[in-house]
């Protein structure tokens, strides 16, 4: 019972804590800053990289994208620089997914540990706060849809997997993950997200439901990615600083993983419209 109150403390603090970033852009901004921060931070200790390159790649990276949306009016070159971090982030994630499927230790393709902390975590940092920006000026409703998905998805595939699962989905890396409860994960968050587009007055039901499906696959192929760094790094969990819930990787793996692919769909929508 302790357990369960330090792991709904921590939780609320962290939801409490995402929640009040976006009344403002530059608070959401500095909030996933820090986050950035302590997700390579963690990342960092799981595959053993050591000295601090990878945080000067996210700095340079996140802040001059930051400092293109918030101070620069002039928007020439952010859309081409947008695409080229946009596809390299997707060419490297599908070869994540790719060598998910191995038995031999991650990454098989990518060799250099700069280019997972780049493109694996710099990357999706930037690709959430630019969610935020889909409409070239802060609205944070899709931002925050995405994030109920998630919570949903989650909540519900470790409920349904807790009391029906019994096919396991990826046994060699997360024993507990059950084929019923990404379903039910997935159920649910399809069902959410007929609440989320009658209320958050952003996308219609249609597209929703498409997001609904992007983060349920996405969002679970990362979890079971950084499952696998784990199950590598021989540790349960990514670090401790959220009490009951491990580290903010852990909390976030969905999110990130899932961020380009949803802002992929956006960018579609958006040309198609």
């Amino acid at each position: 019972m302790k357990e369960l109150i330090v792991r709904a403390i921590s939780g609320a603090l962290y939801a409490a804590l995402f929640l009040l970033s976006l009344q403002s852009q530059h608070a959401l901004i500095a909030l996933f800053f820090v986050f950035g921060i302590i997700c390579i931070a963690e990342f960092n200790k799981l595959i053993n990289q050591k000295g601090i390159s990878s945080y000067v790649i996210f700095v340079i990276l996140y802040l001059a994208f930051a400092y293109w949306q918030l101070v620069i009016e002039n928007n020439e070159g952010f859309v081409e620089a947008i695409q080229i971090l946009h596809v390299v982030t997707i060419f490297v994630m599908l070869f994540l997914i790719k060598d998910l499927f191995s038995s031999k230790t991650l990454p098989l393709f990518i060799t250099n540990k700069y280019i997972n902390t780049t493109f694996y975590l710099s990357s999706a940092f930037i690709f959430i706060i630019l969610i935020a920006n889909y409409y070239e000026e802060f609205n944070p409703n899709i931002l925050l849809g995405s994030f109920i998905l998630v919570w949903v998805n989650d909540s519900f595939a470790y409920l349904v997997g807790k009391n029906f699962g019994k096919q396991k989905l990826f046994p060699s890396i997360s024993p507990k993950k059950t084929v019923e409860g990404f379903l039910g994960g997935l159920f649910f968050a399809c069902v959410s997200s007929y609440f989320i587009a009658k209320y958050s007055h952003t996308f219609e039901f249609t597209n929703w439901l498409a997001l609904a499906i992007i983060v349920s696959v996405f969002g679970t192929l990362g979890d079971l990615i950084e499952s696998k760094y784990k199950r590598q790094a021989g540790v349960k969990d990514s670090g401790v600083i959220m009490p009951g819930h491990g580290g903010l990787l852990d909390r976030l793996d969905s999110i990130i993983f899932a961020a380009p692919f949803i802002y992929l769909f956006l960018r579609l929508i958006k040309h198609v419209s």
